[in-house]
């Protein structure tokens, strides 16, 4: 006899399907090790009445993960979104330079918060959380505030700053979830695909315990 015993087939893990483009959520899933496919979803992001901030980037991840997910019925698709939210006010990212030193201007000296929602679609069923995250800036003026600008990294990204970036000098601490700020909480992801019976042991996915006779 050979040795080992072969692999049930059906403890094979599902193909990875990230539903975004985001660099950032890219990045921290090739620092996991995992293998997985990058098909963005085109949705309205439209807020709808009365809908609070947090809730709305929920709402988002699980659309753009259902929406990959229904041509991809053989994957676990992952949706995420993030907002940062001052005094109420949503800080989209900027149109350009002069916005993002107007952002930045606001931010500086105050807390505001990143909240972050995750979705993972698999078997037809998605599961989904939000980690909220409390970051406080540090006070500088309209000089930093430009010069920050003008490195080109707060363009494509909400808040117009980035904490895994030149932008980490602007921020004095947090309160939660580091790579919430960034786009992409990864301990929440790994507990919505143990929801879905798959556990992350470093290496990859594989059958939760529970799931394996």
């Amino acid at each position: 006899m050979s040795g080992g015993s072969p692999v049930n087939a059906r403890h094979q893990p599902p193909r990875l399907v990230l539903a975004s483009q985001s660099p950032r959520r890219v990045q921290l899933l090739e620092m996991l090790g995992l293998r997985f496919g990058v098909a963005p979803a085109d949705i309205d992001e439209t807020y709808l009445q009365g809908e609070e901030p947090a809730a709305h980037a929920e709402r988002l991840a699980r659309e753009k993960a259902e929406k990959v997910a229904a041509d991809a019925s053989d994957a676990i698709v992952i949706g995420s979104d993030t907002v940062v939210v001052l005094d109420g006010a949503v800080l989209g990212k900027p149109r350009d330079d002069e916005d993002a030193v107007a952002m930045l201007l606001r931010l500086q000296g105050r807390t505001h918060e990143v909240a972050t929602a995750v979705a993972v679609v698999a078997a037809g069923r998605t599961r989904s959380v939000i980690e909220r995250v409390q970051v406080h800036f540090r006070p500088f003026d309209a000089r930093t505030a430009r010069a920050y600008a003008a490195t080109g990294e707060p363009r494509d990204k909400a808040g117009a700053y980035g904490i895994q970036g030149f932008g980490a000098t602007l921020v004095d601490r947090i309160e939660g979830d580091f790579f919430a700020v960034m786009g992409f909480p990864v301990a929440r992801f790994v507990e919505l695909l143990r929801g879905h019976g798959w556990c992350y042991d470093f290496r990859g996915l594989v059958p939760c315990p529970e799931r394996q006779p």
